[in-house]
C-alpha cells in the first residue's frame, strides 16, 4: 500500500457560469521515503492538489472538491472527522505554505509558533520546548537563531520567515512532507543548505515528500518521480530522470525550455536622478528582561547609499536576512531610518506624511507575498483602484474601470477577471494583480520585492519582459530586489550585493557578474552557478 493515494481529485471555485475547475481528475500515489514533484505554471492546480490531501480548501462556502478517495497510511482523509484530519495535520503531514507571512500568526512570536505545534503534537512546552525550536531553527540554517526567537513575523525577512515555516513543518518528524514552493524566498546559498537539509532529514526518517515547485533545478535534485500539470490536468507524469531527458508532451517541453532571457536596458549614463539614499541606517533593537531594555541592536541596514536615475534599474543581491527589503522601504519612507533620502532632487527623509502623500502615486512597491499585500475582502477591480481613488478622488467608476483594466491587460491579466477575489487566483496571478496596482498610478519609482519569486520559469521570463517594456515606455527607475541572479542579470543594469546590513560590492552588472572582486560576491556567484548546473544537467567546472 502507497503512504498517500489520491484518486479521481476534482476541485471547483464559484458555482454557475463564474465557476472555474482548478484541477480535474488528478491521480496520483506517493511511496514511503519518495520525493514526488508536482510542477506546472501558475494556476495549473498544484497548490490547490496538496491543500486537498489535508482538506485545506481556501473559502469552502465558495469552492468544493470530490475524489474517490485520498488515503493516507490506509486512513480516508475526504470527510474525515475533524478529530482525525487534527491528528494528521501538522503532526503525521507536515506542510510549509508558499505564503509565510500568511501562514504565520503576525501576533506571536517565532518560539511560542513552534512551541504550539511541539505542545499539540508532542505533549512539550517550557523549557524543553524552547530548546527543541532553538535546535529546529539553528537546523534550518536561520542565523543569530538565539535572537530570533522571540522575534515577531514581521521582524524577520522573507527567507527568514520560510525558514521558520520549514523548522515548524519538521517539529514532529512527519511521515510526509508538503513542500510548497519551500525555497521561494530564500538566496542561492541558502537553497542549497535547505535542500541538503531536507534530504538529510528525508533519509534520516524515511520520510515521503511531496515537492509544490517552479524551480526545475529543485525538481532535478531533489525529485524521483515528477507530475506536470496544465489547466488543473496532469499531461505527464513518470520518473524524473525520463521527464527531463525525452520529455513527450509539448507542454512539459515548452516549460523545460522556458528562462528569463535578453539583456538590460541601455539608458543614458546621465539620465535624470530619480531616488537617492545616502547613509541609510535602520537599527532594530533587541530587548530583553522584564523592563524590556535594549541589550543590543539588529543592524539590518548599516551605512547603506544608493542611486537610481530615470529609466535604469539597480538590483539589489545577497543572501535573505541581508536588508535589501528594510533598504527598499526605507527608501519609500515606510520603515523608520536615518540618513539622506531624495527623491528627483527633493529631500523627504524629514517630509510629514501629509507632505509625503503627493508624492506616493510617483512611488511604488511589489511587495514579495502578494497574497499577504491583497487584501481578501476586496475584488481585483477595488485593490487595484484603491490608489485611483485616493490621488483622483474626482475620477468616475467609468474612468476608474477603464484604468484598471487597462493596468490588467498590461500584466497579461485578463480584465474580465477584474470583479473576482484574491483567494481565486494562482500565486503568479495574484503577483501580477500587485504588479498591475503599483503601475496604475504611472510611478516614476518602483521597488520591485522579489516579483517574481512565486513565479514559474515560463512567467517569470513573461514578467521580465513585461518590466523590460514597460520601464522602456515609461522611463521608469526601479529598485529591483531579488535572490534569484538570473533575473537579476536580465534586468538590472547596476548590482549591490549586500551582507549583514552593508554594502560587500557595487558596480555595472556585467562586471558583477563575471568578474566580481569580493569572496562572498565570488561565493554567491559560484552558487548560482552549481544550481544552474543541476538545472540544465550540465556539469561546470
Amino acid at each position: 500500500m502507497a503512504l498517500l493515494e489520491v484518486r479521481d481529485l476534482t476541485v471547483t471555485f464559484g458555482e454557475g457560469p463564474r465557476a472555474v475547475e482548478a484541477v480535474k481528475g488528478v491521480s496520483f500515489d506517493l511511496e514511503r521515503g519518495e520525493t514526488l514533484a508536482i510542477v506546472g505554471e501558475s494556476g495549473s492546480g498544484k497548490s490547490v492538489t496538496a491543500l486537498s490531501i489535508l482538506q485545506l480548501l481556501p473559502y469552502p462556502h465558495a469552492s468544493h472538491g470530490t475524489a474517490t478517495h485520498i488515503r493516507f497510511d490506509g486512513t480516508e482523509l475526504v470527510g474525515a472527522p475533524p478529530a482525525v484530519l487534527q491528528k494528521v495535520r501538522g503532526g503525521r503531514i507536515g506542510m510549509v505554505f508558499q505564503e509565510p507571512m500568511t501562514s504565520l500568526n503576525p501576533l506571536h512570536t517565532v518560539a511560542r509558533q513552534i512551541g504550539e505545534t511541539l505542545l499539540l503534537h508532542k505533549g512539550m512546552s517550557g523549557e524543553p520546548a524552547r530548546a527543541r525550536t532553538l535546535e529546529l531553527l539553528s537546523m534550518v540554517g536561520l542565523a543569530n537563531a538565539a535572537d530570533r526567537l522571540d522575534a515577531y513575523p514581521h521582524q524577520l525577512s522573507g527567507g527568514q520567515r520560510q525558514r521558520v515555516m520549514i523548522a515548524m513543518a519538521l517539529a514532529t518528524e512527519p511521515d510526509l512532507l508538503i513542500a510548497d514552493e519551500p525555497t521561494t524566498a530564500v538566496d542561492v546559498t541558502i537553497q542549497a543548505q535547505l535542500l541538503k537539509l531536507l534530504k538529510e532529514l528525508q533519509a534520516r526518517f524515511g520520510m515521503a515528500m511531496l515537492l509544490i515547485t517552479h524551480d526545475l533545478g529543485i525538481v532535478r535534485n531533489m525529485a524521483s518521480r515528477v507530475l506536470v500539470m496544465t489547466e488543473g490536468r496532469v499531461v505527464e507524469k513518470g520518473p524524473m530522470a525520463d521527464i527531463f531527458a525525452a520529455p513527450q508532451h509539448p507542454y512539459t517541453r515548452r516549460l523545460l525550455a522556458a528562462e528569463p532571457k535578453g539583456a538590460p536596458l541601455d539608458p543614458p549614463a546621465d539620465a535624470a536622478e530619480i531616488m537617492r539614499g545616502d547613509d541609510i541606517k535602520v537599527w532594530f533593537p533587541i530587548r530583553r528582561g522584564l523592563m524590556r531594555s535594549t541589550v543590543g541592536h539588529i543592524k539590518a541596514v548599516d551605512g547603506v547609499s544608493v542611486l537610481v536615475r530615470e529609466g535604469h534599474t539597480v538590483g539589489v543581491v545577497g543572501e535573505s536576512g541581508s536588508g535589501k527589503t528594510t533598504l527598499g522601504l526605507a527608501l519609500l519612507r515606510l520603515q523608520r531610518s536615518e540618513g539622506r533620502i531624495a527623491f528627483v532632487g527633493r529631500p523627504i527623509n524629514q517630509l510629514g506624511w501629509r507632505a509625503l502623500r503627493p508624492l506616493r502615486r510617483e512611488m511604488q512597491i511589489v511587495f514579495q507575498d502578494p497574497y499577504g499585500s491583497l487584501s481578501p475582502r476586496l475584488s481585483v477591480m477595488d485593490i487595484v483602484a484603491e490608489g485611483i481613488g485616493v490621488h483622483e478622488p474626482r475620477s468616475n467608476t467609468a474612468t476608474r474601470r477603464a484604468m484598471v483594466e487597462a493596468a490588467l491587460a498590461e500584466v497579461g491579466l485578463d480584465p474580465a477577471t477584474a470583479d473576482r477575489y484574491p483567494h481565486e487566483f494562482s500565486g503568479g496571478q495574484r503577483q501580477r494583480i500587485a504588479i498591475a496596482r503599483a503601475l496604475v498610478l504611472k510611478p516614476r519609482f518602483v521597488v520591485l520585492d522579489e516579483p517574481t519569486s512565486a513565479l514559474d520559469m515560463s512567467v517569470q521570463a513573461q514578467i521580465v519582459d513585461l518590466l523590460r517594456d514597460l520601464q522602456s515606455r515609461h522611463k521608469l527607475a526601479y529598485l529591483f530586489i531579488s535572490h534569484d541572479l538570473k533575473v537579476v542579470r536580465a534586468l538590472a543594469d547596476t548590482v549591490i550585493v549586500m551582507r549583514d546590513g552593508k554594502v560587500v560590492e557595487t558596480g555595472p552588472s556585467a562586471e558583477i557578474f563575471d568578474r566580481p572582486r569580493m569572496d562572498y560576491t565570488q561565493a554567491l556567484m559560484a552558487a548560482a552557478l552549481r544550481l544552474e548546473a543541476v538545472e540544465t544537467g550540465v556539469v561546470r567546472s
